[in-house]
């Protein structure tokens, strides 16, 4: 749960080399302290921070120009690098699942951001660093630690997305980590829980491009896509419904 526990491993992953650092952040880093943050429940987190970019006008009055980022995989076992949980100088950790927001415009002049609140890099960071930097890719390729992402648009996952906190409990109903203060999210249907069903995803769910830059808009579960499309799939997207 990135969020949770990390995923156990018999070694850390070997990244290739990353990419020279991209230029400069075109406008300063926010505080990330002034967003609501719990330890270990990362999906709230994001659904906060959508919330709040939102209400302060860092975002779209709609959301239409955030994206909800579940990374996983098959094995629960997802490498990431510059996570300020990790216990080496690269902040390496290997999370069951973790998630982030994407800020596209899907402007050449305006760059897309990602906002990490685990992160230690720039608070938000432009994709181009956060892909080079974060996600690394890795050194060997068909891994059972290849990562997949499972890209929600906000304004759906804000509607849609629900959860008990259930998944944070032992089976003697106790806390594995302690839960947010502010009551659990329940989505506008009256769902209660369905964070499995955007944690579990597999290679079998990764769609051809144009099938999926038309339903990320529209797909309560947004849609899923693999280490090469991820990079690039920003900059490929129509404009969003209105």
């Amino acid at each position: 749960m990135d969020g949770g526990r990390a995923a156990a491993v018999g070694g850390d992953p070997s990244p290739i080399a990353a990419p020279s650092n991209p230029p400069a952040l075109s406008s300063r880093p926010v505080d990330v302290s002034s967003f609501t943050h719990t330890p270990c429940y990362c999906e709230e987190n994001v659904y906060m921070l959508c919330n709040e970019l939102i209400r302060t006008g860092v975002a779209d009055p709609a959301g239409t120009d955030l994206y909800v980022v579940f990374i996983s995989n098959e094995e629960k076992k997802v490498p990431l690098w510059h996570q300020k949980a990790g216990h080496s100088d690269d902040g390496f950790i290997c999370w069951d699942y973790h998630v982030i927001c994407i800020q596209s415009r899907r402007s050449k002049e305006v760059l897309d951001f990602v906002w990490d609140l685990d992160s230690d890099l720039p608070f938000p960071s432009p994709l181009i660093q956060y892909v080079s930097e974060a996600i690394q890719p890795l050194s060997f390729g068909n891994s059972r630690y290849a990562r997949l992402f499972r890209v929600v648009h906000a304004p759906v996952f804000l509607q849609s997305f629900a959860s008990d906190r259930s998944h944070m409990k032992d089976p003697e109903g106790n806390w594995i980590q302690l839960p947010p203060k502010y009551e659990p999210i329940v989505a506008e249907d009256g769902t209660t829980n369905n964070l499995n069903e955007y944690i579990m995803m597999s290679v079998g769910d990764v769609a051809d491009r144009e099938r999926m830059a038309n339903d990320v808009y529209c797909n309560k579960h947004g849609v899923v896509l693999n280490e090469t499309i991820f990079p690039e799939f920003f900059a490929q997207l129509p404009a969003p419904h209105t």
